[in-house]
């Protein structure tokens, strides 16, 4: 029990560390890419409070792992404390019931908070309208998102996994055991299927954003940004050809003639383009003064070297999803199965490397937490380089200092419903680790000796834990079984790996073509106001 206390002691204590670094993470985040001119403190709380909600429940994943691994020993059986049904029961009770809370404040988020804070801030930008009437258009919106969120609670609910036990039986019969499963459920499918319904989406989001993202990030790290002292120059070469080009057009009413109509509009272009050069020229004369200009060319050996490491990251993550989806196509149960696979087949990398880690408290916690914040910073990079996008019609342009409270919101909405895709992602890469930790199992196995005292014993052997163990014998992680609750769910998902796969090295191709990026990519557009300019460069 005192090794139970100490371990505890180190869980609390590393759990409050990770929220406390989370809360810092996007808050400084979300500070940053913010506007100074347009920024909101409701807009900004939420879009804080949402993309911590859903780190921190993502960092609940290794707690689960390492609570169903901690209660064995590692020949197999159980420690004395956890050798009592009814005690493990609570233990899995209090993580199941930390999920039930963090996923319905993600469902609160998704269907509710967020929603209201956007329409809200959408019904502000019309003119004429008071503060009531904000707040009723964006009540009016909410409700849909609402409804939603109820259709797929009751579809979760009512939908039953099994058929009734008897099919002769009377309607009422049926509806009565549809709500005694609900009640002996407690209510995780419900839940389960209205998360995993949101974890699809971000599956979408995942193999748009995160895959290039994983690409980008470390090739620009290593690449590096072109010599702000060259694109000054070449920028001041292109104000020159343009005033060129300006007075040259101009010169033909000297006689008092009138521009023809398509003099006019190549006029009004080139005046339209010598003000984003000019723009330009002032950013980049800002940056040539900044010291962290400055400080990055210092640190250049320091990037091309994280650039590596994270390009190291991503090929051994594509790897270890390769293999775990060419085990599953090729040892699962089917597709009817949701693609589960019995026994380890082939071996995953990433998978080992967590479960040698995992007995050495709390390094598979670091490693996963690690893993989370890598996709994370990788989608953050996907969406910093490709905007916010529907379909082909770009919403919103994510700068720093310059993005809109909006903008802040959906750009929140897609990393909560990333970071929740992260969860399947992270089983695909380690299946064996997020399902039992590092649990194993006794295996009676009888074997006949010869010589003087021939004849068969019994001996007892320890093997990992399994989809194909004994279910008395490993405890399933609570993770596991909300990702899992529905096997068509893990079909999509299975297919979307695959999809994730090719995404990723479309974007690496892509990536390497791509030249160096400017110092200052991203500042200056076409369509920036000079309001919206000086907000920036003050």
């Amino acid at each position: 029990m005192a090794a139970l206390d100490l371990k505890g002691l180190v869980l609390a204590v590393s759990s409050l560390l990770t929220a406390c670094v989370i809360l810092a993470f996007c808050w400084v985040y979300i500070r940053k890419f913010q506007s100074r001119q347009e920024s909101e403190v409701v807009s900004t709380i939420t879009a804080i409070c949402a993309l911590a909600i859903a780190l921190i429940t993502s960092a609940l994943l290794p707690v689960d792992i390492f609570l169903v691994s901690f209660m064995k020993y590692p020949n197999g059986t159980y420690k004395e404390w956890a050798a009592n049904n009814e005690t493990r029961g609570q233990i899995e009770d209090t993580v199941l019931y930390g999920y039930y809370t963090l996923y319905s404040i993600i469902l609160f988020c998704v269907f509710l908070w967020i929603p209201f804070v956007y329409f809200y801030y959408e019904e502000r930008d019309d003119d004429n309208v008071n503060k009531c009437s904000q707040v009723k258009n964006a009540l009016k919106y909410t409700i849909g998102f609402a409804i939603v969120c109820v259709v797929l609670l009751l579809i979760g609910a009512f939908v039953p996994l099994e058929p009734p036990p008897s099919q002769n039986s009377t309607q009422w019969e049926k509806v009565q055991y549809l709500f005694e499963e609900l009640g002996s459920s407690h209510g995780l499918p419900a839940l389960s299927f209205s998360i995993s319904s949101l974890t699809l989406i971000g599956m979408l989001a995942v193999i748009t954003y995160t895959a290039y993202g994983m690409s980008v990030l470390p090739l620009n790290l290593i690449k590096g940004t072109r010599s702000v002292v060259y694109e000054r120059l070449e920028n001041t070469e292109d104000i020159d050809d343009v005033e060129h080009q300006i007075e040259k057009l101009k010169s033909k009413c000297n006689d008092g003639r009138p521009l023809s109509s398509r003099d006019r509009h190549n006029l009004q272009e080139l005046e339209s383009k010598l003000q984003v050069l000019q723009r330009r020229g002032r950013h980049l004369e800002i940056a040539e003064r900044n010291c962290c200009t400055k400080v990055g060319s210092a640190l250049r050996p320091i990037k091309i070297l994280l650039g590596i490491f994270f390009i190291l990251v991503a090929l051994l993550f594509t790897v270890a999803l390769f293999i775990s989806n060419l085990d599953k196509a090729l040892h699962s149960a089917g597709i009817s199965s949701g693609f589960i696979v019995f026994g380890t087949n082939l071996t995953n990398p990433l998978n080992e490397l967590l479960l040698a880690l995992q007995p050495v408290f709390p390094l598979d916690y670091i490693l996963i937490t690690v893993i989370t914040m890598y996709f994370v910073v990788t989608s953050m990079a996907g969406i910093r380089n490709m905007g916010i996008w529907f379909f082909w019609i770009r919403l919103y342009k994510i700068r720093p200092k310059r993005t809109r409270p909006q903008a802040l919101l959906f750009l929140c909405m897609i990393l909560l419903l990333i970071v929740l895709h992260t969860s399947y992602m992270i089983y695909s890469l380690a299946p064996q680790y997020v399902m039992y930790g590092s649990q194993k199992y006794l295996v009676q196995v009888r074997k006949s000796i010869s010589g003087p005292a021939s004849g068969n014993a019994t001996f007892g052997t320890t093997r990992i834990c399994d989809a194909d163990a004994p279910e008395d014998q490993c405890i399933v992680t609570r993770s596991y079984l909300f990702l899992h609750k529905f096997w068509f769910f893990s079909t999509i998902y299975y297919f979307g790996n695959w999809a994730f796969i090719g995404a990723f090295l479309i974007g690496l191709a892509v990536s390497c073509c791509r030249g160096k990026k400017s110092v200052i990519e991203g500042e200056v557009e076409a369509d920036d106001s000079d309001l919206s300019d000086d907000e920036y460069v003050h």
